[in-house]
């Protein structure tokens, strides 16, 4: 099978499992497995505690979230565990486009929020360490773009644009998943390549802060991007299964186009599934319910906007 999984949290639950065999959602094992498998391998670098906004992540999604302070060493250790992979013939770091048509497993090392970052430029220390996606930020406000859960929408700033702007010269995907409703309307504005929202699903289908409205979707599809239907059961409805995932998947191709909708999973980063969709064997599944249209929300929609960034 033919994946392109737009969000996994590889290194982040290492910490604590084994992720090379030994875990339920996916594993190096199980995305090798598939056969040829290009996975948004996330770097995370955050700690977890318990205060004030761990209270409101936890309303939000229906479970309970502990909040989080950004590290950079952290960032490093999860960058140096991907190239350990990649040394023990685990699978390959992507680093071009030529890359993602290699078979077997690859690895595309993706930041999720720029929170643990100085300034923009450290964007390019960071391609030269392989970074390929560049996410905005995560559930908190930043000096780079208000995320989903400000109660301010003050959008990209400047440093915001400039980091843009250099992942545009050096070939890196910038995604607009956590972030704000002005700050990927703006990211699409800026950008001049396709941009992706890795792990989100349509507000159309269920309202939750995560999701995306019509007028966001269609920002991201006029810039030819592509949205990651994603498996956090918090955005797909109060009861949620894989019929749930289908109906989110179906919301945005029909609404939107068939060539702007792929998959997120964000496996290893919930701590519940969907039911009908607890692990990757249950693509087989998914990919049933999706018809002709599986091929195009499993790879090849997410190849497109890749090829044009790397």
């Amino acid at each position: 099978m033919k994946v392109i999984d737009l969000h996994e949290d590889l290194a982040f639950t290492s910490q604590t499992t084994d992720v090379r065999e030994d875990s339920k959602q996916s594993s190096i094992k199980a995305l090798a497995d598939l056969g040829d498998a290009t996975v948004f391998s996330v770097l995370f670098p955050h700690v977890g505690t318990w205060n004030e906004r761990s209270d409101m992540l936890s309303k939000k999604y229906g479970s309970k979230q502990p909040s989080t302070a950004p590290l950079f060493h952290i960032m490093m250790e999860q960058i140096k565990l991907y190239h350990y992979f990649e040394r023990a013939n685990l699978g390959t770091i992507v680093r071009s486009a030529p890359d993602l048509d290699k078979g077997g497993l690859k690895f595309l090392i993706a930041l999720e929020g720029l929170d643990a970052l100085t300034d923009p430029y450290d964007v390019y220390m960071l391609k030269e360490l392989g970074m390929r996606s560049m996410g905005l930020c995560w559930n908190y406000d930043n000096k780079f773009a208000a995320s989903c859960m400000s109660r301010k929408d003050y959008g990209l700033t400047g440093s915001g644009e400039d980091a843009i702007k250099i992942c545009n010269e050096n070939g890196i995907v910038v995604d607009g998943a956590h972030a704000s409703k002005n700050s990927i309307i703006q990211a699409a504005e800026v950008s001049s390549k396709p941009i992706l929202v890795s792990h989100t699903n349509a507000k159309g289908v269920h309202d939750h802060a995560r999701n995306l409205d019509d007028e966001t979707i269609e920002a991201v599809v006029k810039k030819n991007g592509t949205i990651g239907v994603t498996a956090i059961r918090a955005t797909l409805s109060d009861d949620p299964s894989i019929e749930d995932m289908v109906k989110h998947v179906n919301y945005i191709g029909d609404t939107f186009g068939w060539q702007y909708v792929s998959l997120g999973t964000d496996f290893l980063g919930i701590p519940d599934t969907p039911k009908d969709f607890e692990n990757l064997s249950k693509l087989n599944n998914l990919a049933e319910k999706l018809g002709e249209h599986a091929e195009d929300v499993f790879w090849k929609n997410a190849y497109r906007v890749l090829k044009a960034n790397l």
